[in-house]
């Protein structure tokens, strides 16, 4: 039930004996150091322009008060944050580079990073997205009793001083019923307080960067990838850690969940691996993709069609029974299926979908026609076609080669959706790595992408005080977002153009020598 990738396929595989150790890795103090400093900066920069709920007792310190109400603290802010989150990115890109042979004393130098950048992370003040305070708002629909798959936060008295994106004021909650649980817990013991919330919330997540950590090494072991260096590109991967860790996601736990559940599926033990994904599921339903791979490995290799069908029933019958039992339990039933809806950004400029959207609507407003409803199409169109390629993907392909092929199914809801998010490449980042990124234009690629969503989320959401906004002391909120896209703009531009420690690793070699790979 493993489904081994052949290892001479893939960059980096071998493994080193215990014995072989020394000299391994060049002086890894160096970019940990710079990534402690970087994790810092940002800790610093998110006093100022990270998220705080309006009743935060935090708003009344001095230092908050400075940093956030003065144009000075905010510029101090906005520069410590873009240099602290690009410096990650060089960190991560110069400790790989310090690894002369993937063993144990790389894993080691790994593992150091993720604690010297990662345990910083634990107390920002939140980056990159406020939807950590959306959680405390469905938490405490949870403990006042009130249906949150049928009401949105807007049903508390007082709501907006929970800091919630004003999207969820009427949405209904798109989590499973397990996040659900935890939502109410987190509320309930900490009686609302905002921060001791975001704290519990972040334990939440650093317990599924801590299954990342356990099995994506396992995982890429099966697939004959080297684990240590899996590990590097997933676990001390600033998108990752930003992520996972100073963004508070849930979606840490789920793809720790879901990764732990696979590990299992592959090696015979079923049942357990399916009641972990059936448990990621019900934190975000995404993962509900993994279930017809997961009956292709219980079916086994050269399955007939017959028994491939059996165990599809199987795994889905036992799957979505738990998730039942899980919603006799709360009462609410399937009311997340309804929240999946959940407003927000239907497209962005990024993804390839709502960029053609995009370029579709303009072109036909500009003909005095409807060009959003027609937008609408190309979206409609986006998810027929990702639904044919899961399918493509779950129904023809090679045995050995399914782990993979759940990758690119997985790949490819991303890829197709109008609306991508920085998270969403952070779930792919794990399954790439344990299934083989090589070591040439895949490799590269992941490094620009991992550029530019750090670039993007440094410029993205940004907490500036309304009455900054002012022409009098002109900090607008859009001149906050252009300072800080500028400098994380200009810090990656250097990476990979200008750096020389760096710039190497954006580079492609071909028969007419050396070229940039953008």
């Amino acid at each position: 039930m493993t489904v081994p990738v052949p290892a001479a396929q893939l960059a980096g595989t071998a493994t080193p004996s215990a014995g072989a150790v020394a000299g391994e890795v060049d002086n890894a103090r160096s970019p940990l150091i710079a990534g402690f400093v970087g994790s810092m900066f940002m800790v610093f920069g998110s006093l100022g322009v990270g998220w705080l709920a309006p009743v935060s007792e935090l708003r009344r310190l001095p230092l908050f008060i400075w940093m956030r109400t003065e144009g000075v603290g905010v510029g101090l802010s906005i520069v410590l944050l873009a240099i602290g989150g690009m410096l990650l990115v060089r960190a991560w890109l110069r400790l790989g580079q310090r690894v002369r042979v993937w063993g144990l004393e790389a894993r080691k130098a790994t593992l150091q990073a993720v604690a010297a950048w990662g345990l910083p992370m634990m107390f920002t003040v939140p980056l990159f997205s406020r939807d950590v305070y959306a959680y405390i708002g469905q938490g405490r629909l949870m403990v006042e009793g009130i249906n949150p798959y049928e009401n949105g936060i807007s049903a508390l008295p007082n709501y907006f001083q929970l800091g919630a994106d004003k999207m969820w004021t009427e949405a209904p909650v798109p989590y499973g019923q397990l996040f659900l649980w935890i939502e109410q817990f987190v509320v309930w013991v900490t009686n609302v307080q905002p921060e001791a919330s975001i704290m519990l919330f972040r334990l939440v997540a650093a317990v599924g960067v801590v299954l990342c950590i356990i099995y994506v090494p396992k995982l890429a072991e099966l697939h004959g990838v080297n684990p240590h260096r899996a590990l590097w590109l997933t676990a001390a991967n600033p998108l990752f850690l930003t992520n996972f860790i100073a963004s508070v996601h849930n979606d840490a736990l789920m793809i720790g969940l879901a990764l732990a559940g696979l590990y299992y599926c592959a090696t015979r033990r079923v049942i357990r691996g399916l009641v972990l994904v059936t448990l990621s599921i019900s934190i975000k339903p995404i993962t509900v993709v993994f279930l017809p791979f997961i009956g292709l490995l219980w079916a086994g290799k050269d399955a007939s069609w017959p028994r491939k069908f059996l165990y599809w029933f199987l795994t889905a019958a036992l799957s979505f029974g738990l998730l039942y039992a899980l919603s006799l339990v709360n009462g609410f039933g399937f009311g997340w299926i309804n929240g999946l809806s959940a407003p927000g950004s239907v497209w962005i400029w990024y993804a390839p979908v709502g960029l053609i959207g995009m370029v579709v609507a303009l072109i036909f407003n500009a003909f005095g026609l409807d060009g959003w409803a027609l937008a609408k199409w190309v979206y409609d169109a986006g998810k027929v076609l990702m639904v044919v390629a899961v399918a493509w993907l779950i129904f023809r392909g090679d045995y050995d080669r399914l782990m993979r092929r759940l990758t690119l199914a997985f790949a490819t809801i991303v890829l197709l959706a109008p609306m991508i998010q920085s998270w969403y490449v952070v779930w792919l980042i794990p399954l790439f790595a344990v299934t083989g990124i090589r070591n040439d234009w895949q490799v590269k690629a992941l490094y620009f992408i991992v550029s530019f969503f750090m670039v993007y989320a440094i410029s993205d959401q940004l907490d500036v005080f309304p009455y900054l906004q002012s022409e009098d002391l002109g900090l607008a909120l859009i001149l906050a977002r252009y300072a800080a896209a500028l400098i994380a703009l200009l810090f990656a531009i250097y990476l990979i153009f200008v750096d020389p420690k760096t710039k190497g690793l954006f580079r492609v070699r071909d028969e007419f020598g050396v070229r940039p790979i953008i």
